[in-house]
């Protein structure tokens, strides 16, 4: 592929992306402000992402593709694991014990904002250094992101991964 096709085909990605974004914004705005609807009992998800955005190119990079499980308690605590294969193509895992949610942001009962702090492992060899703090592959992970619910319990999202990427996700309750 071409250098002229590859940058035309992450131009496009990004667009239907801002796309996608601007037209659940506009939905999440024009819906009425009501109270976020509290958990009841613990809901477990499926999480997938099929593309992260790194704000910096790197021929190093390669594509990210995370699956994952979280549980949110009724008190709005998340707990999960994500397994994935980071930029540098090295398998990896992300486990987060402390986490949470906050439902209704802006009064917009559809968004949320999310947060999780763990520890990644998987950043081996000659990238170690492209997280902060690994020591043997192991370092501290804190992810921040905002999620809308688009369908009862379903939920895109974009999660920020400290000042390298975005990562798009997509979220399914297991029932």
């Amino acid at each position: 592929m071409s250098c002229l096709t590859f940058l035309t085909v992450r131009k496009s990605i990004r667009i239907v992306f801002g796309l996608i974004v601007f037209h659940l914004a506009a939905n999440a705005f024009a819906q009425e402000v009501a109270e976020p609807d509290p958990v009841k009992a613990n809901v477990y998800r499926l999480q997938f992402s099929p593309y992260t955005h790194h704000y910096t190119f790197d021929a190093a990079h390669r594509d990210v593709v995370m699956i994952g499980l979280e549980k949110e308690s009724p008190e709005a605590d998340l707990i999960g694991i994500t397994l994935f294969r980071n930029s540098f193509g090295q398998e990896s895992v992300y486990v987060y014990p402390w986490g949470g949610v906050y439902r209704g942001i802006g009064g917009f009962r559809p968004v949320s904002f999310k947060w999780t702090a763990g520890l990644i492992y998987g950043y081996v060899d000659s990238f170690q250094n492209k997280v902060p703090l690994n020591y043997k592959g192991f370092s501290p992970g804190l992810i921040f992101g905002l999620a809308y619910e688009f369908r009862r319990g379903w939920s895109a999202q974009v999660n920020f991964l400290g000042t390298a990427a975005a990562m798009f996700e997509i979220s399914v309750p297991l029932d």
